[in-house]
């Protein structure tokens, strides 16, 4: 799969395998509304699951309390994992807003990439209709992901 126009590839890498991420309905829009609800500041969380589809959605506090980056707690990641240990759930991606800009990941998002094997879901809220849409960043480059509203 070709990496987003105009972020360069190092074709010597290993190809990324494009992954479907599935989300039930009410988890797609609760994340919206988490969205909303912390704006103008980034809203951030954490999406549990299995086999790419996602069953629980985990909304953290952004403790940077900020309108262009987030930061998410070690205490509450922490807590976070070990309800996902539980329940035999994995990290599917992490999930952030875009209050004032596309829905693609920033310099700031590349460089604070620290699972590169877990999707990226941004949510953004620059235009009247949220646009949501998932990436898989690598340091060569970013692949876009495939979402999937399920009922």
């Amino acid at each position: 799969m070709e990496p987003e126009q105009g972020v360069h590839r190092d074709r010597s890498s290993e190809e990324v395998e494009a992954k479907v991420i599935r989300i039930p309905k009410p988890i797609y829009i609760g994340m919206i509304e988490h969205a909303r609800r912390e704006a103008p500041l980034e809203c951030c969380g954490i999406l549990g699951g299995r086999d790419g589809t996602v069953q629980r959605a985990f909304e953290l506090r952004n403790e940077e309390q900020s309108p262009i980056r987030y930061v998410m707690s070690p205490q509450e990641q922490l807590k976070v994992f070990e309800e996902m240990d539980r329940d035999s759930l994995e990290m599917v991606a992490i999930y952030h807003s875009h209050t004032h800009t596309e829905a693609f990941p920033s310099e700031t998002d590349v460089k604070l990439a620290f699972y590169p094997e877990v999707a990226s879901v941004i949510i953004s809220l620059k235009e009247e209709t949220p646009v949501v849409k998932a990436f898989r960043i690598r340091e060569e480059a970013i692949f876009p992901e495939e979402i999937e509203v399920i009922p």
